[in-house]
């Protein structure tokens, strides 16, 4: 009896914790604009955010061990980065280029190289992954990451310097008056060869 009240007990916590989440979610993409639900309610929306990131454990400081041990489960059972998928909107889509410099002045654009459109699906997630971190050090080391992987094909250059951004599209009010999609800067990293973490540069 001991060990199914236990179960019991630990599968509301779960379901809990993906509703938490789901919500959360959505109140962020409603208070952002990002669907066609109206956003104006004088901050209703972003309250309502903020009170479902309470009840989830995010108002807790980092160094927290409750949040730790929260955070550290919802991402083991995928809940924190799954669960927001089904929200209503489409996401923000992020763009990532090379800027290869040579010795003789010569620059050189490339782009993240994909064998196959699963590869291409999983990059994707990975960009939007960098692009809606709020950790420098992560959105450092990954793009790093990817950089490296573009100097191969770019044996003789010197330097490079990644630009990452986001393509704006335009809410539903926007694109009935015809207002176009744009690209936003976001981040820039100069890499130099053999430096293990670059120097970057902020909107």
């Amino acid at each position: 009896m001991c060990r199914k009240n236990i179960y019991l007990a630990w599968f509301g916590l779960h379901f809990f914790l993906i509703t938490a989440i789901s919500i959360r979610e959505l109140f962020s993409l409603i208070a952002g604009g990002l669907t066609i639900i109206p956003s104006h309610t004088d901050g209703a929306w972003s309250q309502a955010e903020k009170i479902t990131s309470v009840i989830a454990g995010q108002s807790l400081a980092p160094s927290d061990p409750a949040r730790k041990t929260l955070v550290g489960y919802m991402h083991a059972a995928g809940i924190e980065g799954a669960f927001g998928f089904f929200a209503p909107n489409v996401p923000e889509s992020y763009k990532l280029v090379f800027e290869f410099r040579y010795p003789d002045g010569r620059v050189e654009e490339d782009l993240p190289d994909v064998q196959s459109h699963a590869a291409g699906l999983r990059l994707g997630s990975l960009l939007d992954r960098i692009g809606r971190s709020n950790s420098e050090q992560f959105r450092r080391v990954l793009i790093w990451m990817l950089t490296s992987g573009a100097w191969n094909r770019h044996p003789d250059a010197v330097s490079v310097r990644a630009v990452f951004g986001t393509l704006k599209l335009p809410d539903p009010d926007q694109f009935e008056r015809g207002v176009k999609p744009s690209y936003e800067f976001l981040y820039a990293y100069e890499f130099t060869a053999r430096v293990t973490f670059p120097d970057s540069t902020e909107q």
